[in-house]
């Protein structure tokens, strides 16, 4: 029997909006009890280094904040990115983005730092977003269309599978 593999989603979220899409993302990979896949939650706050040495597969969530990822998943990828380099090559990787506008610089901060890692992406930036502009709107609880959740939700669906037949 195949060693069991170990997905980690990572998230930071505000506004409970990224929330809702990592929430997705690991009920989608956990959806098929009989897949050897371990699926790990944890807020950018209370994941390090060890989390991804730990992982077989990443996810990484992130609201998009004045175009760039969420200072949480900015710090929780300063204090894991020395330790795990040069650790963690050719591992795949997805990512998550809430934002307001278009969610494109987010999704090209992740990339750099996966490329840096050397990770390889297993899917386009999932991106949704929720056309908040106002300060009001910006800060107000987000709710995530069902349509959209869905996409995370298959996106992690798909992601476990891969990583349970060896295609990742």
């Amino acid at each position: 029997m195949a060693p069991r593999k170990t997905l980690l989603i990572v998230y930071h979220s505000m506004t409970d909006g990224t929330r809702q899409m990592a929430q997705a993302a690991c009920d989608g990979a956990a959806a098929d009890p009989q897949a050897p896949v371990q699926v790990r939650l944890l807020h950018a706050a209370q994941a390090g280094a060890s989390d991804i040495l730990g992982a077989d597969g990443y996810v990484f969530a992130t609201p998009e904040n004045l175009a760039a990822i969420s200072g949480q998943l900015k710090d929780f990828f300063d204090r894991s990115y020395y330790a795990v380099l040069d650790q963690v090559n050719g591992r795949p990787y997805a990512s998550l983005v809430c934002a307001g506008t278009d969610g494109q610089g987010a999704a090209r901060q992740i990339e750099r730092i996966a490329t840096g890692w050397r990770l390889k992406p297993v899917a386009e930036p999932l991106i949704v977003c929720t056309h908040a502009q106002t300060p009001q709107a910006i800060l107000a609880p987000k709710r995530i269309p069902d349509d959209a959740l869905l996409r995370c939700r298959t996106l992690g669906e798909a992601f476990a599978q891969g990583l349970a037949l060896g295609v990742f």
